[in-house]
């Protein structure tokens, strides 16, 4: 009797990462998807015509994708073609200071130098020397490893050849983000600036471990643009999953995974069908699962959400239109005069700030600021824009009206202005933590699973392995987090803790993902 395949929901960046990793290895794969393509979160939106990446827009950790494609017997850079930026990003106050990050981490200090003195130079010499030994700490002793709790990762660390007991608190796994930078800065920009890193987790730097700094480790490593956008990456890895022999199915939704005495058997969709499953990965936010969204006896299968904080949402609109005053480049951040108020509001009222930070990414430029066809931008010329605000994730209660929305935006564009930035008028495709809740149910539109604050945040995050035989978690709100590379990861280890299963090994300790990270 031929054995069933193993079915999984949701065709994002850790779904597609499983499906071409399980078929890649032989094992017969259905991925079935809800909308029309794949990407998740990876999506594209069109205004004016114009099509432009409508979630994550920065690509980092190229290591990860690298062993992803080798495992399937191919070449990333046959598949994807990447742009390294020399400038990771351009950052911008509203007293007219601005600040560019550069992939040259001596670059940088010679920047912060001219911006905040030599001392601060020092300074950020040292936190980059901290942020890759937290890096290199964790990367294979947790982040590529089936989820460690914290005995196990301590197991781990002196498995990799850790010494001494002590170093483990050099990660700062008890202080905050907030108080550990303004321990390494005295400029609060700075502070605020590398603080910034924690909403990458959708978390707020004053209530985040001072842990995720090694986020800025991971993108001064090197940052990449991908032609024809990030949503290209997730069309590549499709593609080669299915040559690699896997089925997938656009515009079929799962209503409900069957289950028996024995574990999962099946899926059954919207429309009625029936997929008998061996296994499923389920990528998604777990919280869907948590709260009987496919089905009231899975409820069990997943950690109680009732308590668990969610992260931040966000609204996001996609803009063809012109600009002016400000040397955008791809990156781009305008930071409010009050950040502490910024992510109180957020996090500790359910409101939206009074001057949000925005982040743009102007999408038909590199980091020499030229358009995609080497020509300058201008104020005549609309260009592919994405501008960012964060936002409380309650799009599933007393969501924001159209008139709190567009007063935030005003309030945004005002905050721009005083950078230097004018945006002209143009079409906009805008998406609303009420539109993000619609998009991933039980999530109130919160993008990362839950937020990472606090020490336990990381720990209390899934592994791979659900109570339930043959169910199997991936996505960003599972181990080891969200962003694009830790989805990718979640589905690699997704995929392996299934095999492990099947061939009823020992779970395998870490899942060989990549070689440490390359430094710079």
């Amino acid at each position: 009797m031929t054995t069933p395949p193993v079915v999984i929901i949701g065709a994002g960046i850790g779904g597609l990462s499983a499906a071409l990793d399980l078929a890649g290895q032989g094992v017969a794969v259905t991925l079935i998807e809800k909308e029309t393509g794949p990407g998740g979160k990876m999506r594209q939106l069109s205004a004016g015509g114009a099509a432009m990446d409508a979630g994550p827009t920065v690509f980092t950790m190229r290591h990860v994708f690298e062993t992803l494609f080798e495992r399937a017997g191919a070449r990333l850079d046959a598949h994807v073609t990447l742009q390294p930026l020399d400038i990771l990003a351009r950052h911008a106050w509203a007293d007219g200071s601005r600040l560019d990050l550069f992939a040259d981490a001596e670059q940088s200090a010679q920047a912060i130098a001219a911006f905040a003195g030599p001392d601060e130079a020092e300074r950020f010499r040292r936190f980059a020397d901290e942020t890759r030994s937290i890096y290199t700490m964790l990367d294979a002793s947790f982040m590529r490893a089936q989820k460690p709790g914290l005995f196990g990762l301590a197991r781990n660390l002196f498995g990799e050849g850790l010494r001494n007991p002590l170093d483990l608190m050099r990660m700062r796994p008890f202080e905050t983000m907030w108080s550990a930078l303004g321990r390494s800065f005295t400029d609060p920009r700075l502070c605020q600036l590398f603080g910034r890193y924690a909403t990458y987790c959708g978390s707020s730097p004053f209530e985040a471990p001072a842990t995720l700094m090694l986020i800025a480790h991971a993108e001064q490593a090197g940052v990449w643009s991908v032609n024809g956008g990030m949503h290209a990456l997730a069309r590549a890895i499709c593609d080669l999953a299915k040559s690699r022999g896997a089925d997938i199915r656009f515009g079929a939704r799962a209503a409900r995974i069957k289950a028996g005495s024995g574990g999962v058997e099946g899926v059954v969709l919207a429309s009625g069908e029936v997929l008998p499953a061996s296994a499923v990965i389920f990528n998604g936010d777990y919280a869907a699962l948590g709260a009987g969204l496919l089905g009231l006896e899975l409820a069990s299968s997943v950690p109680a959400t009732q308590t668990r904080r969610r992260s931040l949402s966000a609204i996001v609109s996609c803009r063809l239109a012109a600009t002016s005053g400000f040397p955008l480049i791809r990156h781009n951040v305008f930071f409010s005069s009050d950040y502490a108020s910024e992510f109180r509001r957020i996090f500790g009222q359910g409101h939206l700030p009074e001057e949000p930070t925005v982040y743009i990414c102007a999408q038909d430029r590199g980091d020499s600021g030229l358009a995609g066809d080497g020509e300058p931008a201008s104020a005549a010329r609309p260009e592919r824009l994405l501008c960012l605000i964060n936002a409380p994730a309650n799009g599933d209660g007393a969501s924001f009206s159209e008139t709190e929305i567009a007063s935030c935006e005003d309030r945004a564009a005002r905050l721009m202005e005083r950078c230097g930035l004018m945006l002209h008028a143009g079409p906009v495709a805008q998406t609303t933590p009420a539109g993000f809740n619609a998009l991933f149910p039980a999530t109130g539109g919160g993008l990362y699973g839950q937020a990472s604050h606090g020490w336990q945040a990381s720990f209390k995050r899934p592994g791979a392995r659900t109570r339930l035989p043959g169910l199997y978690l991936a996505g960003g709100s599972v181990h080891p987090g969200p962003g694009v590379p830790m989805a990718a990861m979640s589905g690699m280890l997704a995929a392996q803790s299934l095999l492990a299963d099947r061939t009823s090994q020992q779970p395998l300790r870490q899942v060989a993902i990549a070689g440490g990270m390359s430094m710079r």
